[in-house]
């Protein structure tokens, strides 16, 4: 990309919470930008979800709040067509002076989780199905947006409705537009079963290219709702009894010949296909917080709400937390369908490929595909709380196999911060707090 169109560049690298955090350049320097010329604070990349300081965090304390070195990432520049004067944005990653990978960086944890598959001489490969919700944040209440045509507001759910996909026309013609000038690779769009709720499938690619447009996907689709008069959020559950907005990841592994490990020829898959599904199972529990990371998260994980809540797995099955699903056999694959929409992507997929991981690694066996209703099976449960999650994923042995210890420890400062500073906040009004945030 040409940066000389540019008057300026935004630089910045994820927090914990998926918050980009970063600065604004002249785009004349950007030449410098590999020579490490921005510098931060290694603790801005460990504040809470609204932007403060975690208390008594050793990053501060510790090191006397030492600077890391802020570098590109392999992602390049993107442009930013939300904004109205032309904008460019390059993701970084976060090193400390002596160009190591500062592993309190989510984006440098998946980085680590992957050079497990590479050792192996292997690819992962994957794809985000993500839901969004539209709605209209002018008033006190959180309400679903207004039909453009008639200027009502929606008000049930319309699943696979191609007519209120054309009502917000002008908005989703927006969308892939801005797709086309980010080079993110989105397929479909969806109108799903929630009040003004869609879901986009990505396109199946390497993990953390995935894992980078999940990420700006998100931004692009906040900065143009407000472009249309509208909010859009990825909040778990926007309104108390609609359904929530989820994010499905489906993964396969590719050997350095090109062919899917899982793959036997058959429906079932191989073993090394079964390992991985055994860890994921096996470090489901203790990964709530990952998939579950802020208060209202746990509004969705409800049983029979189409959110998955027990550690099982099947074939072809939706109400599953690992699905298997049909096809031809070069295709076979994992769909962790957990997570909330509201989850960081570099996080969430650290978590599940590292689970695969483990499980491939221990030669895991899983438990017996299930049969029917997950939701009536007696299954291994996630956390049912915030709290809860928060204390299983801190003493976790898996967890630990999984994470880089330094960000397991600041990750669970900063939601019990969280968790404090939100107990203060009424329930109606919490909505405001993660809206546009998550």
């Amino acid at each position: 990309m040409d940066l000389d169109q540019f008057p300026t560049l935004r630089v910045g690298a994820a927090d914990l919470n998926g918050q980009l955090r970063g600065k604004r350049i002249p785009a004349s320097n950007a030449d410098k930008l590999a020579k490490g010329a921005v510098r931060m604070p290694l603790s801005a990349l460990n504040v809470d979800i609204w932007g403060a300081d975690i208390e008594d965090s050793p990053l501060v304390f510790e090191t006397g709040d030492a600077d890391g070195i802020l570098v590109p990432t392999e992602r390049g520049p993107v442009r930013m067509p939300w904004l109205n004067s032309p904008s460019a944005l390059v993701l970084m990653t976060m090193k400390t002076d002596d160009g190591a990978p500062f592993l309190g960086d989510p984006r440098a944890a998946l980085a680590d989780v992957l050079s497990r598959y590479s050792a192996r001489g292997w690819t992962v490969m994957a794809a985000t199905e993500m839901e969004f919700s539209l709605v209209d944040d002018s008033d006190k209440v959180l309400r679903p947006p207004r039909d453009p045509r008639s200027k009502r507001r929606l008000f049930g759910p319309d699943i696979l409705s191609i007519d209120e996909l054309d009502a917000f026309e002008d908005f989703f013609t927006d969308l892939y537009e801005g797709c086309r000038k980010m080079s993110l690779a989105v397929q479909t769009i969806t109108n799903e079963a929630g009040l003004g709720q869609f879901e986009v499938t990505l396109t199946h690619q390497e993990a953390m290219r995935a894992a980078d447009d999940a990420l700006l996907f998100k931004l692009l689709v906040r900065g143009l709702a407000r472009k249309h008069n509208m909010a859009a959020t990825f909040m778990a559950k926007p309104y108390a009894e609609d359904a929530g907005n989820g994010m499905h990841v489906h993964f396969s592994v590719v050997d350095e010949d090109g062919k899917n490990v899982f793959d036997n020829g058959g429906p079932e898959g191989t073993e090394t296909l079964m390992q991985a599904v055994a860890g994921c199972v096996a470090a489901m529990p203790a990964s709530t917080l990952i998939f579950a990371p802020h208060g209202p998260s746990y509004d969705r994980l409800v049983p029979g709400s189409h959110a998955p809540t027990g550690a099982a797995w099947a074939y072809e099955n939706r109400t599953v937390a690992i699905r298997i699903p049909g096809g031809p056999p070069a295709a076979r694959r994992i769909e962790h369908r957990v997570a909330g929409g509201d989850i960081n992507p570099y996080l969430m997929l650290a978590a599940v490929l590292g689970a695969a991981m483990e499980g491939i690694e221990e030669s895991l066996t899983p438990p017996p595909p299930i049969d029917g209703n997950a939701y009536e099976h007696d299954l291994p449960q996630l956390a049912p709380t915030w709290a809860e999650a928060i204390d299983l994923f801190e003493s976790d042995p898996f967890i630990a196999r999984c994470l880089p210890r330094m960000l397991i420890r600041n990750l669970v400062m900063t939601k019990r911060q969280e968790l404090r500073n939100l107990a203060d906040v009424p329930r109606r009004d919490r909505w405001k707090l993660y809206l546009e945030r998550v």
